[in-house]
């Protein structure tokens, strides 16, 4: 087997492939290079999911970044077992086939307690005083030890919030040639997230993004100049393009003000009570589930979503068949926007009422995916004095809260999960294996093929 490096640079796209990306422009032009037209919802976990199995989401389950588990009453986002995904990996199939074979993980989702080889994943300790410090699970546990002596603590607050920055995905791709040079896998996944986030903050503005990208550029260098310097077959790609958006829809505030949605109130905040509520929204970027309590109700609220602006497509039965979404954590109705638009979490009607976890990063906490996190009140001048001062409060044993995230939705320029109509703003697949020519055109699904070929080297 073909020694083989995927390298996923979350939100490329061929429009974001130039002047800001000399490295990445010499790679696609030396190498063989396809769009892939996304499987519904082009996020996170339901893309790598598709990748690495070769399945839809009607198969492999993952259907969004979290969805409504009805055995608890509760929504979830960013669980991290890989038994929640119910198909064979690609490490499970090549492992049969020589056991020789070995996979490092390095950072894709849903990556614990799987039997790859080697792993690593965020996993902060979460401590009895209301800290959360910096950490990260791996598997063989020492290797863990081992990173963190060479690298040092893993950036967390700099993988996700409003400090995001390429510290996170430069200490993953260091973290991921020093696995490499311990234990030399047959396949190595890495997960590069920096595009991300000012693509979501911003959209594809390039004096605003022009940094970013010439920062992922030379991070993609150093791991494409280790692994070819081994001899191995490279595969950059991407799980989906960041298009801009200007219209934020509330689909849960919609439901709510027609009598669907259940809230219960605690020390006179609002929480959106799943349990309780005849119809509520799983908002994550793009897409929204819609979960029903009465069926009968199906058609009704299908019509009401059908109304709203922003909503493009409003699937049920055979509709959500037809997009190989019809698993049953799906939900009874699937939203998606039109290009200009995506969907908040928000189900409140007045800020004042707002849960508390809406104005901090709480990722498990919210029933819904919150870009917003990324951000801090553009108007607030003394926010990081504020963020000091609270963060030294925390250090010295006070409880403090960090809620110092704003609840304005129309400061997101850019979103993802529907599948956009320009070639440019697709995801892409580039491959240094010579002599190979990749299609033009592939579909999700067939991701997984190209990385077994690459391996098997046929």
């Amino acid at each position: 087997m073909k020694k083989t490096v995927v390298i996923n640079v979350v939100g490329l796209s061929r429009g974001l492939i130039g002047e800001h990306t000399p490295f990445i422009k010499s790679f696609l032009d030396k190498g063989s290079w396809g769009a892939i037209t996304p499987q519904l919802p082009a996020v996170t976990c339901a893309a790598q999911a598709t990748y690495l199995t070769g399945k839809t989401p009607a198969e492999h389950g993952i259907v969004a970044n979290g969805w409504y588990f009805k055995e608890e009453h509760e929504i979830k986002f960013w669980r991290q077992s890989n038994t929640l995904i119910q198909s064979d990996k690609i490490w499970d199939k090549l492992k049969k086939k020589d056991p020789n074979f070995t996979c490092a993980n390095l950072f894709w989702w849903y990556n614990m307690y799987s039997n790859a080889d080697f792993s690593a994943t965020p996993r902060p300790n979460y401590l009895a005083d209301g800290r959360k410090i910096p950490d990260f699970y791996s598997h063989p546990a020492a290797l863990r030890d081992t990173l963190r002596d060479e690298l040092g603590d893993f950036p967390l607050f700099h993988f996700w919030g409003p400090k995001t920055s390429i510290k996170s995905s430069q200490w993953i791709a260091d973290a991921t040639i020093k696995t490499d040079s311990l234990h030399n896998p047959t396949l190595t996944l890495v997960y590069l997230p920096h595009l991300d986030y000012n693509l979501q903050r911003h959209g594809k503005d390039f004096s605003k993004i022009g940094k970013d990208l010439r920062e992922i550029d030379a991070v993609v260098k150093q791991l494409v100049d280790h692994f070819e310097s081994k001899s191995a077959n490279v595969i950059l790609l991407s799980e989906y393009g960041i298009t801009n958006v200007t219209n934020p829809v509330h689909l849960n505030r919609v439901l709510r003000k027609e009598g669907y949605i259940g809230i219960r109130v605690e020390r006179g905040l609002e929480l959106l009570d799943a349990g309780a509520s005849d119809a509520f929204a799983v908002a994550d970027h793009q897409l929204a589930h819609v979960y029903v309590k009465d069926p009968n109700n199906i058609d009704k609220i299908k019509n009401l979503l059908k109304k709203v602006k922003g909503v493009e497509q409003v699937l049920s039965g055979d509709e959500i068949k037809e997009v190989h979404l019809n698993h049953e954590r799906c939900g009874d109705i699937v939203v998606v926007a039109d290009k200009d638009s995506w969907f908040t979490y928000y189900f409140w009607l007045d800020d004042k009422k707002a849960p508390d976890y809406a104005r901090m990063v709480d990722i498990h906490k919210k029933p819904g995916y919150d870009p917003v996190e990324m951000l801090t009140d553009p108007k607030d001048k003394l926010v990081m004095p504020k963020v000091a001062w609270k963060l030294l409060k925390k250090k010295l044993g006070f409880r403090s809260v960090l809620d110092i995230i704003p609840l304005d939705a129309t400061l997101i320029k850019g979103s993802h999960g529907r599948i956009p109509e320009d070639r440019n703003d697709l995801p892409i697949l580039i491959s240094n294996k010579k002599g190979d020519k990749i299609a033009d055109s592939l579909l999700a699904t067939e991701v997984f093929g190209v990385i077994e070929n690459h391996i098997l080297d046929t």
